[in-house]
């Protein structure tokens, strides 16, 4: 994606690359072929973005190298073809094996650039902030939410701790933060009185929203379908959607519409998984779909009655801005940064209100008032893009103190 202002920085000895980019999340996520996440996306997005000015950096357990120009333009073309078709892992070795013992022997000059790490990765390493300090590097940290933090309960054993350091860390030094939106930086700008910690500079950028595929103009599902997309997790609260559709094949019989849940399966959802794994139901049937390609995704997105999301907390939420992209109503939970990013479309419901939701899928399944709203709403819509987040952190970065 073409970007108006190159990052201003220093260039040592020359060079024009004044980003260190981190790619280790993309790097072994990819390598264990674990379907991209919403954070995972956005890693992507900032590769396409800044690999031209950038040099890579890998960590693993402590180590770190900075590749070299060349090496790095190697390993952003084989992440970038990655993205979509799958780490050659073979490739990847032995890009690798040449290019890390290349990097630990030449140690390229560092001095001025920035470095950007967009997906928590080794924030919860005490090393990084000393390393990055030693190193001259200026370190933006983009953050994704506190989750872990102000929600334990839906995070696996630890992860508050852990956080809490990748937290302290990410403020520690920092040259700048980013985060997603006003209400995860509300969240961190707490964190830091309460951890002693002073606010670094601060940039709200909302995040993009990649392009799927054209409309399609015929349904994957031969029946009216309501769609709940994301890691079946704790925290999504797809118990929510299992009890509302017990009572809507109670009401409605063989009218119910069928639920589509698109993601992979996660944690603290046991009773979930095994209202999942029981016989299916006569009516109302509940379809999981662990993997799906994008250009399935958009065909499901775009002939879905609404996108039904209730969790419990949300960082962002980029399926709310996927299917509002597409034309498609969502009833979401009355979550703040809903509110935030979703320009007042969705319906927003109590995520405990089993009969209000029961009440929004009939009316949804239908074409009532509400649902013609959004519609109508949805004509007018604008999404956010990734040039409009790119343009905004460049011309922060431009500005951000040098010292």
């Amino acid at each position: 994606m073409p970007l108006p202002h190159p990052v201003s920085a220093p260039s040592p000895e020359g060079s024009e690359r004044p980003v260190v980019l981190d790619v280790s999340r993309l790097v072994w996520r990819l390598w264990r072929r674990r379907l991209p996440t919403g954070i995972d996306r956005v890693c992507l997005a900032y590769l396409e973005a800044f690999a031209s000015r950038s040099l890579a950096l890998l960590q693993w357990r402590g180590y770190r190298a900075v590749l070299g120009e060349r090496d790095s333009d190697a390993l952003f073309a084989l992440l970038a073809r990655s993205g979509a078709s799958g780490l050659s892992r073979k490739r990847l070795v032995v890009l690798l094996a040449r290019a890390i013992p290349a990097a630990l022997a030449q140690r390229p000059s560092l001095g001025g650039r920035v470095y950007l790490n967009v997906g928590h990765t080794g924030l919860h390493d005490d090393t990084l902030p000393g390393w990055l300090r030693r190193a001259g590097l200026r370190p933006v940290h983009l953050v994704h939410d506190l989750i872990p933090i102000t929600h334990p309960e839906f995070c696996r054993a630890g992860e508050a701790a852990k956080h809490t350091q990748r937290m302290r860390n990410a403020l520690r030094g920092a040259s700048g933060i980013v985060v997603n939106s006003a209400d995860t930086g509300t969240h961190l700008d707490r964190f830091a009185a309460d951890q002693g910690l002073a606010m670094p500079p601060l940039l709200v950028a909302p995040l993009g929203i990649e392009r799927l595929f054209p409309a399609t103009g015929r349904s994957p599902h031969p029946r009216p379908y309501f769609l709940s997309l994301g890691t079946i997790e704790g925290r999504k609260n797809h118990m929510l959607l299992l009890r509302a559709w017990d009572r809507l094949r109670q009401d409605l019989g063989a009218a119910t519409p069928d639920l589509v849940l698109i993601g992979q399966r996660g944690w603290k959802a046991r009773e979930t998984f095994a209202l999942l794994d029981a016989p299916p139901a006569r009516h109302g049937i509940v379809i999981e779909l662990g993997h799906c390609s994008d250009r399935d995704l958009a065909g499901w997105i775009d002939h879905a009655r609404a996108m039904l999301m209730p969790s419990r907390v949300e960082g962002y939420g980029l399926p709310v801005l996927e299917a509002l992209s597409r034309g498609t109503p969502v009833i979401a939970s009355h979550l703040e940064v809903y509110r935030e990013i979703a320009a007042g479309i969705p319906l927003l419901l109590d995520p405990d209100d089993v009969a209000g939701w029961c009440d929004a899928v009939r009316e949804y399944l239908g074409d009532g008032p509400d649902r013609e709203r959004q519609l109508r709403a949805l004509a007018q819509y604008t999404p956010p893009d990734w040039a409009g987040h790119m343009a905004l952190v460049e011309q922060w970065l431009m500005r951000l103190p040098r010292a």
